[in-house]
């Protein structure tokens, strides 16, 4: 499949398959979406209502690696130990990496490098408080981690990728996180969220990221 690298609107690249009409990011800005919906609304969301504990995140679509080397940047930075999943089926390669690489500050770049350069299928500790479990894979016939804590579910769209958008995975998902548990994710569409809602989780549309999409969601396990 044919891939590009493209630049979004905040200056952080993202990739675009052709073949498909899809990015792997908001083209009104990668980095801004990542940090906004996953990071400040889904990590730092769990880490102040639990303060002492260790995160358990799942990240359904590992992509270009950006949203894990920012939860490593910040598990670090807040001393917070994290263990994270992420599920990959298409990795890219290590030159489209690189090319990525190049378009960040020194530090996300550094951390980039060491989360796509981890070995798949294979617990590896990036720093001493962010462990990374890639997993070269099928989401629709993996076992789910059990007692997730945090999900960040940011697959392709579901015009794109509807099977992803499952309600049968999804209550798979429902069923391995803990009550109170959080997912987010950038699709707010009513059916998606009806459909979250339908499966037992408490949706609530808040603001997208500054310049992004009006409106993201954040749900919680009853």
């Amino acid at each position: 499949m044919r891939i590009e690298l493209q630049s979004t609107a905040d200056g952080s690249p993202t990739l675009f398959l052709p073949d498909i009409d899809e990015h792997y990011h908001s083209v009104k800005g990668a980095l801004s979406e990542s940090q906004h919906v996953y990071i400040d609304l889904c990590w730092k969301e769990w880490v102040v209502g639990n303060v002492g504990k260790e995160i358990k995140v799942f990240e359904v679509g590992f992509g270009t690696g950006l949203n894990a080397a920012l939860t490593a940047i910040n598990a670090v930075d807040n001393k917070v130990p994290t263990i994270y999943y992420s599920i990959e089926l298409h990795p890219i390669d290590h030159a489209i990496s690189e090319e990525l690489e190049k378009a960040f500050t020194k530090e996300l770049a550094k951390e980039l490098y060491l989360v796509n350069r981890a070995e798949w299928n294979k617990e590896v500790e990036i720093n001493p408080y962010f462990t990374l479990i890639k997993i070269q894979g099928d989401f629709l016939k993996m076992e789910f981690p059990r007692g997730l804590n945090a999900i960040y579910f940011d697959a392709f769209a579901p015009e794109k990728q509807p099977e992803m958008w499952n309600p049968e995975v999804i209550q798979r998902l429902y069923d391995n996180i803990v009550s109170g548990g959080i997912l987010t994710t950038y699709c707010a569409k009513g059916q998606i969220r009806r459909m979250l809602a339908g499966i037992g989780f408490v949706p609530e549309r808040l603001s997208g990221p500054p310049g992004g999409k009006r409106e993201v969601l954040r749900c919680r396990k009853k």
